[in-house]
């Protein structure tokens, strides 16, 4: 299993190649605010775990076990931040929250949280009761 911040190389190299097409170290290193000295090193092991193949000066690309954990890791984010937002989760925390607790959680707790959302989507009254408490409680 990857570690934390592998899953957050991970996670960004898949959706730059979704978005772009390719994933350059600079543009790993923009988006994750880190030096691309530190980019480099995480993708030489990346590699050496069989998460992707990575050639000097040309690039990488994620293998199918990469492409499989990247799509599920996207997922994991997308699916906290539809919870937080129907939930109630003021917009501008909930990038921040996402971010903090999405490597803490199991993938059963995942699961269950998927379920939960989709409870929410379908039945919206849930949702409306949920807010109607928030604003009770915060008068």
């Amino acid at each position: 299993m990857p570690t934390p911040s592998m899953e957050d190389y991970i996670e960004q190299i898949y959706l730059l190649i979704e978005q772009k097409g390719y994933a350059r170290v600079s543009d790993i290193a923009v988006n994750l605010s880190v030096q691309p000295s530190a980019v480099t090193k995480m993708v030489q092991k990346l590699d050496k775990d069989q998460y992707l193949i990575y050639e000097k000066y040309r690039g990488l690309a994620l293998t199918p076990k990469g492409r499989k954990i990247g799509k599920r890791l996207v997922y994991r984010h997308d699916l906290l931040e539809q919870f937080l937002t129907l939930i109630g989760v003021d917009d501008e925390n909930i990038y921040v929250d996402v971010e903090g607790i999405e490597h803490h959680l199991s993938w059963n707790a995942i699961d269950r949280i998927g379920d939960l959302v989709q409870l929410l989507q379908d039945d919206p009254s849930i949702s409306a009761r949920l807010r109607e408490l928030q604003d009770k409680n915060e008068s």
